[in-house]
Order: C-alpha cells, then sequence, then structure tokens
C-alpha cells in the first residue's frame, strides 16, 4: 500500500517528481523511490506491509531488467501466483506482492488481471517497446488520477498519481472544477464519472486497463459483474454455508501481513463479522503469512451522543477476550489542523471527514498500520433502508410484503431521537412505495447504471438492480473514495473482505428474499455468522452509521472556528457560494438547540466548498 506517481513521455528533472511526491508523503512514510530513463519517470513513496526490508522498495525492475512497476495496493492471492509462476520458471528477488504482479504481467499479460484478487492501482513501463501498461482493480478500491500534458514535439504524455495533488505541480494552470464543487447533488455521485474537482484530472475507471504509447492510451474494462455471476444453491442455508466459506477465505488471506493488523470496529454487523471472523480463524491452521497479532480493536467514541455505539463494540470485544482502544472523537484538540485535515482529504463531501480521519490517526499513533473493515456490506447485501422498499415489486404475497415492512421498520430506531421512524404497516408502506413518496429522493439521485440496457442486469430482481447500482455506480464508489483519503492521510491501509470478487459474484447471484430472509436486514450474513458474532450483534436491527455529530460539534468545540469563518472578509468575499445564504444556514445551527442533524449536514455540506478550496490555496501560498 502505497502512493504511485508517473510522468510518460515528457521529461522533468528529478527534484520536480521528489516535489510532487511529497504532497502525497502520508500515503508511504516509509521511503520514498524514483526511478527515471529518457522521458519516463516513476515515482513511489513507500507504505512496508509486506517484506519489510529494503528489497521491496520501489520503483521495482524484473530480473532481466526489460520492465520497471510502481503498485499501491495489496495482491491477496500472492502466494498461490507466485508459486505458479515459480513452476513456470520465474525466480523472486523478495518476498513481497510487487514483484508477483510484475512477474505475472510477464508472463499473461492483460489476462493476469483475471487471476488477481486484491485491490490494486499500477503501472508497468515497458522499455523496450517504450509503452505504459495501467490498471485499477475491479471495484476502484484503490485511487488513480491523471493528467495529459504538452509535448514539445505534440506527440501524447501524461502524468498519473495516486492522489490529485501530486499531479497539480505538473500542470500549467490549476482551475477549480465549479460544476462538482459547488453542487452536492453532483458531488455525491460523481465517482463514477471521469470527472474530479480539478478540470484538466480525470479519474481512471476502475476494472480497467490501458495501454499508453506516444500516440495516445487505449483503454478496456476487464471486468464486468453480471459477466461473473454464479450459480447458488436454492436452499437458504445452503446459501448462508456458502457465504460463511467465502467469507471466512476472504478474511484469511487479508490477514496477510507482516505488520500489526487491527479492525476499526463499530459494534455494527459487518466490522463484527469481519474481527470475529479474524479470531475464528487465528485459533486454526490459518496458513502461510498470515498474521495472528490481529487483536486490535479500535473504536470511535462520540460520548453523550445518539452517533455513540461503544457499547455494543464492547459486546464483541468482550466476546472476543481482547482490549479495546476507545478513540474519543473531539476535535478542539485540532481546530489549528483543520485546514490540513480538508487539504489531505482532497475531496468534497456532505459531511465532516474529521471523526474518521482521527480514528484512522490513532491506528497510526497505536503502531497498527493494517485495517481489516466491513466495508462494502451495505451495498451488497441491503443494509440501507430506503433500499428494502424496492422488493415490494417483486413480492407474490401477503406474507412477503410482511417481510419487507418488517425489516424496513426494524432498521430505524423507535426512542424518539433525531433519526426515531413510527413503524409503519405493511400495507401501508406497501401503498406508499406504490405512490413513490419514500422513494422518490433516492430514485431522483441514483445514477442509471450503465449496465441497464444489459439483459442480464433487467433480470435482476427490483432490489439487486438498486443494489448493483449503488455498489457500482454512486455510494460504494463514494465510500470507498473516501475512506482510502481518510485512512492514507495517516499511512494506513484498509483491507476490506467484503469486496473480494467472489463475494461481488455470491451477492448478485443470490435474490432478495436472501438478503431479507426473516424480516432483517443482510440476513444472509447475519445468520451465516451466528456463532462467530455474539447473539446480540447478529439480532440487533437498528443501524446508526459512521458519521459526525455536526450539530454539537458546531454548538459547542467547532463554534468559535465556524463564526471566524463566517464572519472573515476572505469568505464575504467568495464567488464559490454565496456566503450571505451560507452564513446563515451556519449561523442557525450553531445558535438554535433544536437544529436538527439534516440542518447541521446541510449547513456543513454549504460550506465545505470555501473550507476545501481555503486549504488548498492556503496550501499553494506555503
Amino acid at each position: 500500500m502505497c502512493g504511485i506517481l508517473g510522468i510518460y513521455n515528457k521529461n522533468v528533472s528529478r527534484e520536480q517528481v521528489s516535489a510532487c511526491l511529497k504532497t502525497i508523503a502520508h500515503r508511504g512514510p516509509d521511503g520514498e523511490g524514483i526511478w527515471q530513463e529518457e522521458n519516463v519517470s516513476l515515482g513511489h513513496r513507500r507504505l512496508a506491509i509486506l517484506d519489510l526490508s529494503s528489497s521491496g522498495d520501489q520503483p521495482m525492475s524484473d530480473l532481466s531488467g526489460r520492465y520497471e512497476i510502481v503498485y499501491n495496493g495489496e495482491l491477496y492471492n500472492f502466494i498461490e501466483l507466485r508459486k505458479e509462476l515459480e513452476g513456470l520458471g520465474y525466480r523472486f528477488q523478495n518476498d513481497a506482492d510487487t514483484e508477483v504482479i510484475l512477474n505475472a504481467y510477464i508472463e499473461w499479460g492483460e489476462e493476469c488481471l483475471d487471476r488477481f484478487n486484491g485491490m490494486w492501482a499500477f503501472a508497468v513501463y515497458d522499455r523496450v517497446e517504450k509503452t505504459l501498461f495501467l490498471s485499477r482493480d475491479r471495484f476502484g478500491v484503490k485511487p488513480l488520477f491523471y493528467t495529459e500534458l504538452d509535448t514539445a514535439d505534440g506527440g501524447y504524455a501524461i502524468a498519473f498519481a495516486s492522489e490529485m495533488k501530486a499531479l497539480l505541480p505538473l500542470m500549467k494552470e490549476v482551475r477549480v472544477n465549479r460544476r462538482i464543487v459547488c453542487d452536492p447533488k453532483t458531488f455525491i455521485h460523481y465517482e463514477n464519472t471521469s470527472e474530479c474537482v480539478f478540470e484538466g484530472i480525470k479519474r481512471f475507471p476502475a476494472a480497467s486497463f490501458a495501454r499508453v504509447d506516444r500516440t495516445g492510451m487505449k483503454r478496456k474494462r476487464f471486468w464486468n459483474t453480471l459477466d461473473h455471476l454464479i450459480t447458488v444453491p436454492d436452499s437458504y442455508n445452503e446459501q448462508t454455508e456458502m457465504f460463511r466459506e467465502l467469507f471466512l477465505d476472504a478474511c484469511r488471506i487479508r490477514m496477510r501481513s507482516d505488520v500489526s493488523l487491527g479492525t476499526a470496529l463499530s459494534g455494527g454487523l459487518d466490522s463484527s463479522a469481519t474481527i470475529c471472523s479474524m479470531a475464528k480463524i487465528a485459533e486454526g491452521e490459518a496458513g502461510e503469512r498470515v498474521n495472528h497479532d490481529w487483536q486490535h480493536a479500535y473504536v470511535a467514541s462520540f460520548p453523550g451522543t445518539t452517533m455513540d455505539e461503544t457499547e455494543y463494540a464492547r459486546c464483541v470485544t468482550d466476546h472476543l477476550g481482547i482490549d479495546s482502544t476507545f478513540v474519543k472523537i473531539d476535535p478542539s484538540g485540532f481546530v489549528d489542523r483543520l485546514d490540513e485535515m480538508f487539504y489531505l482529504f482532497e475531496e468534497v463531501y456532505i459531511t465532516s471527514p474529521i471523526p474518521m480521519m482521527l480514528l484512522y490517526r490513532a491506528l497510526r499513533e497505536g503502531n497498527t498500520p493494517v485495517t481489516v473493515d466491513g466495508h462494502g456490506a451495505d451495498e451488497l447485501f441491503g443494509g440501507y433502508p430506503f433500499d428494502f422498499l424496492h422488493a415490494f415489486d417483486d413480492t407474490v404475497s401477503g406474507a412477503e410484503r410482511e417481510l419487507v415492512a418488517e425489516a424496513y421498520n426494524g432498521s430505524f430506531p423507535h426512542d424518539g431521537s433525531n433519526n426515531a421512524q413510527k413503524e409503519k404497516s405493511a400495507q401501508r408502506l406497501y401503498l406508499e412505495y406504490k405512490r413513490k413518496k419514500l422513494t422518490r429522493r433516492l430514485k431522483g439521485d441514483l445514477v442509471v447504471p450503465e449496465a441497464a440496457s444489459d439483459k442480464r442486469f433487467r433480470e435482476l430482481d427490483h432490489l439487486n438492480q438498486v443494489l448493483y447500482a449503488s455498489t457500482h455506480e454512486n455510494i460504494l464508489p463514494t465510500l470507498l473514495r473516501n475512506y482510502d483519503h481518510y485512512s492514507m492521510a495517516s499511512g494506513i491501509e484498509i483491507r476490506m473482505p467484503f469486496l473480494d470478487y467472489r463475494i461481488v459474484q455470491l451477492a448478485f447471484s443470490v435474490g432478495w428474499r436472501s438478503k431479507l430472509h426473516g424480516g432483517y436486514s443482510k440476513s444472509i450474513v447475519r445468520d451465516a455468522m451466528r456463532g462467530i458474532i455474539p447473539d446480540r450483534i447478529a439480532e440487533r436491527r437498528t443501524k446508526i452509521g459512521f458519521n459526525t455529530p455536526i450539530v454539537e460539534w458546531m454548538q459547542g468545540p467547532l463554534k468559535e472556528y465556524f463564526e471566524d469563518v463566517i464572519h472573515s472578509s476572505d469568505f464575504r468575499g467568495t464567488d464559490l457560494l454565496d456566503p450571505a445564504r451560507v452564513g446563515a444556514k451556519v449561523e442557525y445551527v450553531m445558535n438554535h438547540k433544536e437544529a436538527t442533524f439534516v440542518q447541521g449536514e446541510q449547513a456543513f455540506s454549504a460550506i465545505y466548498p470555501y473550507l476545501w478550496e481555503r486549504a488548498f490555496r492556503n496550501r499553494a501560498n506555503g
């Protein structure tokens, strides 16, 4: 896991490359490497996870010296692929996974990507053919950006990097993409496009590879989940057994590490399933390179707020007999570093990045550079209540509608809190859904899946169609982007067993009844994990989510910060937003006890474009 940089078909000095790499030094605190030849430069910032010696440094060449690679990510099945390549006569210089990727590319070309189980963004330069090969993993877990450069002879030239900020020093002019930055509806769902917050920078698409030469870039998609649906048992019990087996193996290969492992534990189903599965694996013969130092649970604590889940997290760690590190998320000690956080986060979003960045900072301070987390389960298996109602379109009886309603109603608290929901009968929910009252907003926000014209997509049930869009088009790609920045700002690697491609295949091969079985959300996950996770967690229905208690913060530890911002001459003079309107929103939340969580989020998302732009401007001005 690292930060990568490359410049193709343009001469730049070593000092320029190093300056670009310094902007992403947080991604790789363990070293810097630069390789240059003629008009090609490759740069790397290393976060050492496998083979901690210098022999794992990048850029890395093959034994023949023909190829050079820079790589960000983890190849979880590198041991199996290495043995296969050794059987074909390949020799290895180190014990890292980078050389496995390089030799796999030499042996199988682009078809090596089909063999990889992992997350990646990498580039291979062929010194003989003078060509560049780029690739990004199936689901876009690891980022990759590029910009096209001017050349004296008019040939095609590009620069690529793990973050946009590394490309800015190479660009003649840096301009904010106002259409993206200034419209919250756009920047929530633009991750599946090539557009970025800076004009002239493009996002390399997930599940794709490209060959680059002096004439241009030829890009091709190598993975489509719809091409890889599988046959699953008809029996629900057999489906849960199938999921359990796959999930335990997905966790096992993600425990391959030469450094300590941890988990960002919420006490919800997904992260609990992950850490409890790690515990079960560690009890037996886990296999080669599996690190048994996994007992590091980091729990974000929001004392006195409705978002605090420490009670449930403690239930999990008590069940496992391990200690918890409770990280009190208090921004008051970081007010003078908020600009730095916004700069490191790099993107714009509807909620504050502060809680997540503070949590992963705690992992770095605790010498736990790898965390195995539960991201992806909500999008794959149905964790968002408003998604459940789409299953109504496939119900054939009153009993099935009752099942959908039970899953929906059970996901909300009924305690009078801001997020509380009054329970509604199945018939009432069904009629309201048919009138599109409850789902109009969601449907309006969804990007139309590129698969919509595919017969196989239309054959999915209605819940799975929505989940497919959430997984591939909007919600999950955005969360993957965010969590990459949250964690890598502190040099922390996140591994996600739910995004093992075998799990994704299974997720879209089972129907809605298996995902809402018994009136529970993500029921196939719950039932597969029974006996592995505490019963209290398996049966917990309500969903809180990892968010910012923004109202409490704007009325408390961050009140003075926001007051200073909205009353500054710089803010009043910005043309990114309407200062009077946005300032009024912020002031209302700061000064009215009855302000709701929704109003707090709206106020923060309204002012965030200015905070983001100011952070980059301040950094550019030194």
